[in-house]
């Protein structure tokens, strides 16, 4: 009965306004609309959320987003665990979260029970294009994620972090 509540709540009215809005381009008052139809259905939302087409939230009781967020094109959040997004964060186009891993039964990843961790991303961080943040991951205040990278772990505040696994690259002052 739980789950049902649930989807009721959340997950198909969110579902419902971002087909009603997938089909507009990419401008700032249509991403604004989005993000302001969508703040309604999220765990927690600040105000001025932006919103490119084509996001993807499961769970979304489970994501909470801070203030002046910009979400772009095609990023995918899977929120088996929280999902924290701070103040002015930007996220880049097809940009995966993932908060739980699969686990292996028997010799098989098909049945295993998820390995849930919260995944924390902190204010005024910038997540580059294609960058995929596992499970456990806590992105500092400050921080640019290069283009590319598998971030896993805890990355410090004000750095520059790139690669497969995400290696702090630079330290900003």
């Amino acid at each position: 009965m739980r789950n049902i509540r649930r989807l009721l709540r959340y997950d198909i009215p969110l579902h419902f306004a971002l087909l009603l809005t997938n089909w507009l381009p990419d401008i700032v008052p249509v991403l604004r609309i989005r993000g302001y139809l969508v703040h309604f259905f999220l765990g927690e939302c600040g105000r001025n959320l932006r919103l490119g087409r084509n996001v993807i939230f499961y769970n979304p009781k489970n994501i909470h987003i801070g203030e002046d967020v910009y979400i772009a094109y095609g990023t995918w959040f899977s929120a088996g665990e929280i999902i924290t997004i701070g103040d002015e964060v930007i996220i880049g186009p097809y940009c995966v979260f993932a908060s739980s891993d699969h686990t292996k039964v028997n010799g098989s990843f098909r049945y295993g029970m998820p390995r849930k961790k919260p995944i924390t991303v902190r204010e005024g961080s910038w997540i580059a294009a294609q960058c995929s943040i596992l499970a456990g991951s806590d992105i500092g205040k400050g921080v640019v994620v290069a283009a590319n990278s598998v971030v896993k772990g805890k990355m410090q505040d004000q750095t520059l972090c790139a690669g497969a696994p995400c290696r702090s690259i630079k330290r900003y002052e």
